[in-house]
């Protein structure tokens, strides 16, 4: 592919938005000029990949990006701002700029439309990210030119490691919580105040009870799970916290 590079700036291009029940034209100007900003692209909103893996894994890093000098994180696809915006709410990926592009005028610009018309979608952005500094490409991530949809290099672990070698990455927290549990608020409560962000699942909206005695081994709530180990209730968070400031 012959896609812009490392020294290029990005293509002018204009990207229709919604803001409430208005139409807003947001220029490339407009995100890019005098700004540092992390900007990936992917094959279309709602795909299985764009959803599980690359959307979520820069929302949940936003802050430690913006701790090394990005301004804004950027996520663009060829779709409508209707989809962009259903999308970014489904996704509660508030940290990150949803720009619609739904002609494809900036990803043609980018030298990175495709035809993606065996899999019903037209034409659509290859996966890739970028690093740009007042409009110019500082750095290019760009997925392999193989078959389907390789997701190697532009997620966002790769592109924070290029910005910021060894950055320290906020814990991953999960708080399996139902309605009305006053133990659960607490352990939130805690969280919250100590600065850790996390993502809740309830039970009967995200998780059945089976889910929590297969994941847990528990019926209780709340269950908190840290970078993959469970902490336990309420109290256990807090000693946890009282702990980890200790060290």
């Amino acid at each position: 592919m012959n896609h812009l590079k490392s020294g290029d700036r990005v293509p002018t291009a204009i990207f229709r938005t919604r803001q409430g029940h208005e139409w807003v034209n947001v220029s490339s100007d407009d995100v890019f000029a005098g700004k540092t900003v992390v900007a990936f692209s992917l094959p279309g909103a709602f795909t299985p990949t764009c959803s599980s893996a690359h959307v979520p894994r820069y929302n949940h890093l936003a802050e430690t990006f913006k701790k090394h000098g990005v301004d804004e994180i950027v996520c663009l696809s060829v779709n409508d701002a209707f989809v962009m915006d259903q999308w970014q709410k489904d996704q509660q990926a508030w940290n990150i700029r949803f720009l619609p592009d739904g002609n494809g005028h900036f990803t043609e610009g980018m030298g990175l439309l495709v035809d993606k018309e065996d899999l019903g979608f037209g034409r659509r952005s290859w996966r890739y990210a970028m690093i740009v500094r007042d409009g110019v490409i500082e750095q290019m991530f760009v997925e392999p030119d193989e078959p389907g949809d390789p997701f190697h290099v532009s997620d966002a672990d790769t592109v924070l490691e290029a910005l910021a070698p060894g950055a320290e990455k906020p814990a991953e927290i999960t708080v399996f919580s139902r309605e009305g549990c006053g133990h659960c608020a607490r352990a939130k409560a805690a969280l919250e105040e100590a600065g850790l962000s996390f993502e809740e699942r309830v039970l009967g909206k995200h998780i059945s009870d089976l889910t929590m005695r297969a994941v847990a081994g528990a019926t209780s709530f709340p269950q908190v799970f840290v970078n993959g180990e469970r902490i336990g209730g309420a109290d256990e968070v807090e000693a946890w916290l009282k702990e980890s400031k200790a060290a």
